[in-house]
């Protein structure tokens, strides 16, 4: 297996495409999508036509995939990466994506906990025995 060691990525070494999965940890076949997707900029290419990255294209696709982790979208990616991309950086634009982004994410968990609360009252009730009437099916259909 080959290791790509942090100083040849600072060095900004030109590395395959294979070379970037490794250093972000990142599936191939993602990396194809997020550059089909507009996410990441078309690959420069050496002389013989192959894609070379850089340290920049490293730092992207791990900014990238830090905030799907988070859970944002691959819109509010584009979008955060244009803030970030700026000469200027307009700090209260991020925050106020990253604010909203909260709260949707606090509203799943509100929800997860409804979620939670009723299949825990519900299989509860059921006895797992061999019965004509299923507490947890009953709770379905209702």
């Amino acid at each position: 297996m080959v290791v790509i060691h942090e100083a040849a990525i600072r060095a900004d070494k030109a590395l395959r495409r294979v070379d970037l999965a490794r250093a972000t940890g990142c599936n191939l076949e993602t990396i194809r999508y997020y550059e089909t997707a507009g996410i990441l900029p078309p690959p420069a290419r050496t002389d013989a036509g192959h894609r070379s990255y850089g340290a920049a294209d490293v730092q992207r696709l791990r900014f990238v995939l830090r905030a799907r982790e988070l859970g944002f979208s691959l819109s509010d990616i584009r979008g955060l990466l244009g803030l970030g991309d700026g000469a200027l950086r307009n700090c209260a634009e991020v925050k106020e994506k990253t604010e909203a982004h909260l709260a949707e994410v606090r509203a799943k968990i509100a929800d997860l906990q409804r979620i939670e609360a009723v299949l825990s009252e519900t299989a509860s009730r059921c006895t797992g025995a061999s019965v004509p009437d299923c507490a947890v099916l009953s709770s379905l259909r209702s």
